[in-house]
């Protein structure tokens, strides 16, 4: 493989043994790998050095583990050991020997009596019914297409719980996207297990947390480990379910380092492994929703997926009515329409709580001149530094440069220096001055409240703020998607997006999916508690505010008719061979210029062509360009998109091309070079 490194040891250690060895001047953590992926022979008169020490008693990291790191690092074109260290946790990479085996001494927690005993077991819907017992009986992959609201938590529960009763050994590996939805999800799986049944698994964790939770997983403790997308990567022994909640969210694709999906790495890791897997989304990726396709005539085969369907809501709750407004025909700057207006102050009025999204934080993109048209560019990026009114900053959401506002224009001096456009901060304003007369049923103010990444980066803001809005003292909630996602609102009857458009007109061909998710997650916050409702005698609803009402993305959301929108999009994505009828790579070039960036990308494609190499014939290198945002921290950057119509032959030209890559990295004629990386399946482009 070229990545293995070879060391001395004076007793033979089985693959999958931790241990320290020497790296230069460091010592490093390392991982026994199997020997039959070792390198040739050593040249003779080689002189090995020694290894440094073994994590003694840590059972070896087992073969399907190491399987998975492998098939990741050829996959994704990343290294192995790279892949494999960032695998494990980080507190785990520094410790010693010694230091280990005082870590193992610590005596751990007494285990909850009631740990693997399955508790507050509620009835299953026949919906429910039906999909649990597809699932027991078939093999699966899975795709569970419920309504938000359907109970597809309770059908993450009884799975996992059958399992678990069926198996004595038996883990589960359950992944959300975000680490804002990991506690809400755990109690519900502390609940009915036990605390110590279950594990968290995610980057907000102090580096002893995650490796406390990664030593319980990895010695079968830990029945159940619940986490986000690094979280695939547990050593489960015992892994015999997997569950991947929200799998269209883009959070499960990683973007630094290795970039890999942490749903498609599920999906690999079940088949290996022997675990089912069972992904679950209202608005299915067009991906998974065409993987699991019914067969039809023309297709006999069908999908490779299983799809399961439940669309009905727990206790006959009815989906939001949903309100379309045509923002051309409103006063000029309208905030909210009259109409919205009106409904939002009706429904505080009844003691109900609306939700008001707006997907783009700050007060507003930009500060602008009028007299010589000045703007506030980040003077390192080609982007906006966003106006934050509260601490009177302008910053860049790319690099993070912060400067204070200006009290005039830094250009021509002028004081008339003003926001455009709108930002979360700036909608809560503006709601504050607009709902400044309304009541509340016991004649106070109505209660307003922001959830974005600005209020909630102390620890435990986003805890707090979110149970004051299941406490009810909260009217009106204003934030990003962070509050779309996943969670049970019991209170909520009105929703609306008051600034959608952008998505309509993105250069990115996965814009209108992106929106329709965002937007059909959004509408399900409204009306999850059908007594509550009935007791209102009132309707759910979701409103749109849109210069272009009559999109088809807005249709088919009318009528929360996901089929039909997935069926139209594959249909346009087949005409244009777009994933997933193609498969496609990018490759991305870091410089000091531009010309340096797309230098390096035109001469690596003319070397492939020269090289002909494998696969070549099959794959379509479009030329260099500039990404969307072409520079960040005065860095330059530039992409070429691969395209094919078999991903084995995409797969076989990219292994060929790494060496052309690596050998043009160092010409002299690209010196300005910073980096460069290849983007499997990329989401974004």
């Amino acid at each position: 493989m070229g990545e293995l490194l070879s060391y001395a040891c004076e007793r033979p250690l089985p693959a999958g043994t931790l241990v320290r060895v020497p790296l230069g001047a460091r010592e490093v953590l390392g991982v026994v790998w199997d020997a039959d992926e070792a390198p040739g022979g050593l040249p003779e008169g080689t002189a090995l050095r020694p290894v440094a020490g073994v994590l003694e008693g840590l059972a070896p990291l087992d073969l399907p583990w190491r399987r998975l790191v492998a098939f990741a690092a050829r996959y994704y074109q990343r290294a192995l050991g790279e892949v494999a260290l960032a695998a494990l946790p980080a507190h785990l990479r520094g410790l010693r020997p010694e230091q280990f085996a005082r870590r193992l001494r610590r005596p751990t927690p007494p285990a909850d009596a009631a740990a693997h005993t399955v508790q507050q077991s509620v009835a299953l819907t026949t919906e429910q019914a039906s999909a649990c017992a597809r699932i027991a009986s078939e093999p699966g992959p899975f795709l569970l297409f419920g309504s938000t609201g359907s109970g597809k938590t309770e059908v993450y529960l009884r799975c996992v719980q059958e399992m678990l009763q069926a198996d004595p050994t038996a883990q589960a590996l359950v992944l959300v996207p975000e680490i804002n939805l990991t506690p809400q999800l755990e109690e519900r799986f502390a609940a009915r297990f036990g605390a110590s049944a279950v594990v968290p698994l995610h980057s907000g964790m102090t580096g002893p947390q995650r490796l406390r939770s990664w030593l319980a997983a990895h010695s079968g403790a830990a029945r159940i480990v619940l986490g986000t997308r690094m979280a695939v990567f547990a050593s489960l022994p015992g892994l015999k379910f997997i569950v991947v909640d929200e799998e269209h969210d883009p959070s499960y694709k990683q973007q630094e380092g290795a970039r890999y999906s942490a749903r498609d790495l599920a999906i690999w890791r079940g088949r290996e492994q022997g675990a089912k897997v069972l992904l679950g989304s209202a608005t299915p990726s067009l991906e998974s929703w065409h993987a699991s396709r019914p067969p039809t005539p023309e297709d006999p085969g069908g999908g490779r997926y299983a799809r399961l369907h439940m669309p009905s809501r727990i206790g006959a709750g009815a989906l939001p009515r949903v309100r379309r407004v045509d923002m051309s025909q409103q006063p000029r700057h309208a905030v909210l329409s009259v109409p919205l207006l009106a409904a939002i102050t009706e429904r505080v009025a009844r003691g109900e709580q609306c939700m008001v999204l707006l997907n783009r934080r700050g007060y507003a993109p930009v500060l602008h001149c009028a007299d010589c048209d000045w703007k506030s560019d980040c003077p390192h990026c080609s982007a906006h530094q966003v106006f934050h009114k509260t601490d009177r900053s302008l910053r860049c959401h790319h690099c993070g440069h912060t400067v204070r506002v200006p009290r005039h224009c830094p250009r021509c001096g002028s004081p008339d220096i003003r926001p455009m456009g709108r930002g979360t901060e700036q909608l809560e304003e503006q709601l504050c001055s607009l709902l400044s007369e309304v009541l509340r049923p016991d004649r106070t103010p109505v209660r307003i409240a922001r959830i974005d990444a600005d209020t909630t980066r102390a620890k435990g803001a986003l805890e707090q703020q979110f149970a004051q809005v299941h406490s009810g003292a909260v009217d009106v909630l204003v934030g990003t998607q962070m509050i779309a996602k996943g969670h049970d609102f019991r209170r909520i009857t009105l929703v609306a997006a008051v600034q959608p458009d952008g998505a309509l007109f993105s250069s990115d061909f996965r814009a209108p999916e992106r929106l329709f998710a965002l937007l059909m997650q959004a509408g399900g916050r409204a009306g999850r508690d059908a007594v509550y409702m009935a007791a209102q005698g009132t309707q759910c609803e979701m409103w749109v505010q849109s210069f272009c009402p009559r999109h088809a993305v807005f249709e088919t959301l009318r009528t929360h008719d996901y089929p039909a929108f997935a069926a139209q999009q594959l249909r346009e994505r087949a005409q244009a061979a777009m994933p997933p009828f193609s498969h496609l790579a990018l490759v991305r070039a870091d410089a000091r210029t531009q010309e340096v960036a797309q230098g390096f990308l035109s001469a690596a494609s003319a070397a492939a062509h020269a090289a002909a190499l494998p696969g070549l014939e099959r794959v379509t290198l479009f030329p260099p360009v500039p990404l969307a945002i072409q520079r960040v921290a005065n860095v330059e950057r530039a992409q070429m998109l691969l395209e094919s119509p078999r991903r084995a032959a995409l797969q076989h030209f990219l292994l060929a091309w790494k060496s052309v890559l690596q050998a043009t990295r160092h010409d002299p004629a690209h010196k300005g070079l910073i980096r460069w990386l290849v983007d499997v399946d990329p989401l974004e482009i």
